[in-house]
């Protein structure tokens, strides 16, 4: 039996910062829920289940944060779902939303999260947390570490320079003037990027993205749904997603699957959704694509895996401006993940904001003619990786 279509017909944010003191985490949820019932014109008793998008409780402080949120996401007597996969955990709650509906198990599921990732002094720590404690865990990797390794291993292989990495980071934080919901956002240069603090060779302050607390929520329905209560949905029509090791060893060297630099494995959740939704000239059919780049040097190999143009080709593409705003490519207009990084819910916001472009709900950061994006997610030390891809049109 052929899976059921899925679209997406609501979404909610909530703004994007270090620190919500006048909200605890229940009331930021339920804001991002109030938020996307309301663009879905349903109320939370249409809602047949709930995936819950939360990474790692300790930024929080509080274990099993969905079981006190149930309540105020009107979750109480449904089927209820927490996914955690790292940085991933957006888009894999978006899959597993997915698959609820394709199933024909449910017709209407809230996909929702709240991340304060700003509550723990040091988040780095937290995310240290990941490593084999027998093998890897005395050598201090973190996401910042681990990321610059996979950088520097780039520069050499293709040239890319730090320079370039700077303007990724130019042209995000300009995308996000646009955006009301986004925590970093400002007119910066490139010397500004280059001259701000060293955290991590190349890796600058700017390069980095901020430690972001927010809520976001998005509304799945069957095609039936979607005729009903939308006039301009966002089908979901291809997702596609893997795993790799965790150990960073084993990503590297000769004897590596593949090119740790190329974060390559997302070429092949990218071909698995493609495939799906019959995407066969990506830069020609795809005019958004949503990004997740926690750091500047993370874009160009996203970009090169998902077939928008060969190895080592993104960084000149970019210097172009190939990916700015209008361009045949928009990347990340939203301003990415680099302007706001919520980790819980990172991966629904870059799939909220590609599917906002196809429904023509993107406000001021609307790119012109949009039919086709795709939004992706990575996780874990760069093991967990998700694709998808949203279209005006269903299958």
């Amino acid at each position: 039996m052929s899976p059921q279509q899925v679209a997406v017909i609501g979404t909610g944010q909530t703004v994007f910062k270090k620190h919500h003191d006048d909200k605890v985490y229940a009331e930021l949820v339920q804001d991002a829920t109030l938020a996307a019932l309301a663009d879905a014109k349903m109320t939370p008793d249409d809602i047949d289940a709930v995936v819950f998008s939360m990474a790692p409780t300790e930024f929080v402080g509080i274990h099993d944060i969905e079981k006190w949120s149930v309540d105020s996401i009107f979750g109480a007597g449904k089927p209820l779902m927490r996914i955690h996969t790292g940085g991933a955990t957006g888009g894999s709650a978006l899959h597993a939303g997915y698959t609820h509906v394709a199933s024909g198990l449910y017709n209407n599921v809230l996909v929702v999260g709240a991340d304060r990732v700003a509550e723990t002094p040091d988040s780095q720590h937290v995310l240290n947390l990941i490593w084999d404690r027998f093998y890897e865990f005395d050598f201090a990797l973190n996401t910042v570490t681990m990321t610059a390794l996979s950088s520097q291993r780039q520069m050499s292989l293709y040239g890319t320079t730090e320079e370039q990495f700077a303007q990724v980071v130019v042209r995000a934080r300009a995308n996000a003037l646009r955006n009301p919901h986004a925590h970093l956002k400002g007119k910066i240069t490139i010397d500004d990027v280059m001259n701000s603090a060293p955290i991590s060779w190349p890796y600058k302050l700017f390069d980095c993205c901020p430690r972001s607390s927010g809520a976001a929520a998005m509304v799945l329905t069957n095609l039936e749904g979607a005729r009903k209560k939308c006039t301009k949905p966002a089908f979901i029509n291809g997702i596609g997603a893997t795993a790799s090791t965790v150990f960073q060893g084993d990503k590297t060297g000769p004897k590596a699957d593949v090119e740790y630099a190329d974060l390559a494995e997302l070429e092949i959740a990218g071909k698995e959704a493609y495939g799906q939704a019959g995407i066969t000239d990506p830069m020609r059919e795809i005019q958004v694509a949503e990004l997740y780049d926690p750091f500047s040097s993370m874009q160009f190999p996203q970009i090169e895996s998902l077939g928008f143009c060969g190895r080592g080709e993104a960084a000149a593409l970019s210097d172009a401006g190939a990916f700015d705003l209008g361009s045949e490519l928009t990347v990340s207009p939203s301003g990415g993940t680099l302007c706001t990084n919520p980790i819980g819910v990172t991966g629904l916001v870059r799939a909220i904001e590609a599917a906002n472009q196809v429904m023509q709900k993107a406000g001021d950061m609307q790119v012109s003619g949009v039919r086709n994006a795709v939004a992706t997610a990575i996780g874990g030390s760069a093991q967990f990786y998700t694709c998808s891809v949203f279209g005006a049109d269903h299958l």
